[in-house]
C-alpha cells in the first residue's frame, strides 16, 4: 500500500511537441505538456469540455520511446508521481512548478498518418519470420488472407493412453 501514496494516473493528448534533453552525465529527459479532458453537463443542459494542463516529465528509456513515437497531439497514458520543485526566475521571483514523473507510459490512439504502406508491410513481414513453427499461415476463402492454422499436438504420456482407451 506504500506505493498508492503518491501516484497519478492520466490519459490525455500530447499539448507541445516533447522537448528532450541529454545531461552531463548522459541521461536523457524529456518534457512536455499534457491536455486531460472532462465533459458534464451544465444547468441548461449543454455539454461542457473543462481542460487541464499538466507537465510530465520522463527519465532515459521512456524518453527514448516518447521521443521517438509521439508528436503533439498524440493520445498518451502516464502513470507516476507528483513532484514539486521550486526556482527563481530572471526577475528574482520564485516560482513553483508541479510535474508529473512518468514511471510508466501507454502510447494510445491510432498510428501516426505519414507512415508508409511500404513500412506497414515491412513490419507484418518481419512479424511473419517472428512467428512460432506450431503455427503456420494458411490461404483462407478470402483471396489473399492469411490466418493462423494451428498444428496438432503431440501426445505423450497419460494423454496417449487415454487417446488409446477411447478408441
Amino acid at each position: 500500500m506504500s506505493t498508492l501514496r503518491n501516484k497519478v494516473q492520466l490519459i490525455g493528448n500530447i499539448g507541445n511537441e516533447p522537448k528532450i534533453t541529454i545531461l552531463e552525465s548522459g541521461a536523457k529527459v524529456v518534457r512536455f505538456s499534457m491536455a486531460t479532458n472532462e465533459y458534464y453537463r451544465n444547468a441548461q443542459g449543454e455539454k461542457v469540455q473543462s481542460t487541464q494542463w499538466h507537465y510530465v516529465v520522463a527519465w532515459n528509456k521512456k524518453a527514448d520511446i516518447i521521443e521517438q513515437y509521439t508528436c503533439k497531439g498524440n493520445e498518451i497514458a502516464v502513470e507516476g508521481k507528483l513532484i514539486t520543485r521550486s526556482y527563481t526566475n530572471e526577475v528574482d521571483v520564485k516560482c513553483y512548478v508541479t510535474e508529473i514523473v512518468a514511471h510508466e507510459v501507454l502510447l494510445l490512439g491510432a498510428k501516426n498518418e505519414n507512415t508508409s504502406l511500404e513500412e506497414v508491410d515491412v513490419k507484418s513481414e518481419e512479424v511473419k519470420a517472428k512467428e512460432s513453427p506450431k503455427v503456420r499461415a494458411v490461404k483462407t476463402r478470402k483471396e489473399g488472407v492469411n490466418e493462423p492454422e494451428k498444428l496438432p499436438r503431440k501426445r505423450t504420456g497419460t494423454n496417449k493412453k487415454r487417446a488409446e482407451k477411447t478408441v
